[in-house]
């Protein structure tokens, strides 16, 4: 049984009671607004049937919602792999006890963080496009991409440094008691715990690079996201509120599946961190240690 905390008392009969009137009324009031807004959309006519036919369609799915969707992730996929390390990297030379290493990074981190996603974006699809011979056929794909990695790169990087400081500093002391360079305890005693410790945050910031790609859509970038290529759809059924219900649920179902990874992921990163259970007391062999005396000893040499 684990010991009481300090900082939390188990409820007693009255608090449980408490508790439980508290979330039914909840409850009450959450169905309550669920039936307010029900029906604010059925006295709009927006739960018409024509208005959700096209989405029992496969054309619909074929022509609009596939290709978006694809898109979206392609840039999500690219962003997050391109942004994990370089985040990791920035985390790491903010922590470097070198000052042309851990300022430069530092100002990087405070730059790229400071500035709204769309803006970067805004800013890479004019450089690509005055500046590079890159196709204009991809050129939102690079801009998307490029806005999405600066900024949550840096980011990233005050996760990475946090979960590093987060460590007990007596594990860096002992192995560099050991002889180990930084550059060793770095790789092989801190960022391996860290990993565990900052994998909920990462998490959370992947899920923020998968609904940024929808502002690769707007203004002069014009990539084909999801929420653009669903334009498509109310421009020829005129049913903005059941198409943006949908495009919605797309997005919850996709980071519920992200959550669902990430928390696969760090069960298993826990299991493998875990120490080695010893062996049960009653499986093992007891051993006699026969000590002979001095004269034993030197009549068996004899």
């Amino acid at each position: 049984m684990s010991a009481p905390s300090v900082l939390y008392d188990a409820p007693g009969p009255k608090a449980k009671a408490r508790n439980n009137i508290i979330n039914v009324v909840f409850v009450v009031v959450l169905l309550w607004v669920a039936y307010l807004v029900y029906s604010g959309f059925d006295e709009k006519g927006q739960w018409a049937g024509a208005l959700w036919k096209p989405f029992v369609e496969w054309s619909t799915w074929d022509q609009f919602i596939i290709p978006g969707l694809l898109d979206t992730l392609k840039a999500a996929a690219l962003a997050i792999v391109i942004a994990l390390p370089i985040g990791a990297l920035l985390g790491i030379g903010r922590l470097s006890h070198q000052k042309w290493i851990s300022v430069p990074a530092g100002v990087i981190v405070e730059f790229f963080r400071a500035i709204p996603v769309l803006l970067l974006m805004v800013f890479a699809a004019e450089l690509y496009a005055g500046y590079t011979d890159i196709d204009a056929e991809i050129r939102p794909l690079f801009a998307a991409v490029t806005g999405l990695v600066l900024y949550n790169a840096s980011v990233l990087a005050e996760v990475f440094r946090a979960g590093i400081n987060a460590l007990p500093k007596g594990q860096s002391e002992a192995a560099q008691a050991l002889g180990m360079r930084r550059t060793q305890v770095m790789t092989n005693i801190l960022l391996p715990q860290a990993v565990t410790l900052m994998l909920p945050a990462i998490v959370s910031q992947l899920v923020v690079v998968l609904k940024d790609t929808a502002l690769a859509g707007q203004l002069t970038i014009g990539y084909t996201e999801l929420i653009r290529t669903s334009g498509g759809i109310t421009g020829n059924f005129s049913n903005t509120i059941p198409t943006l219900i949908v495009v919605a649920t797309i997005y919850i179902v996709l980071n519920m599946l992200l959550s669902l990874l990430a928390s696969k992921l760090e069960q298993r990163l826990s299991r493998r961190n875990r120490p080695t259970r010893g062996v049960k007391a009653d499986k093992i062999e007891k051993v006699e240690v026969h000590i002979g005396t001095d004269a034993d000893a030197g009549g068996a040499a004899r």
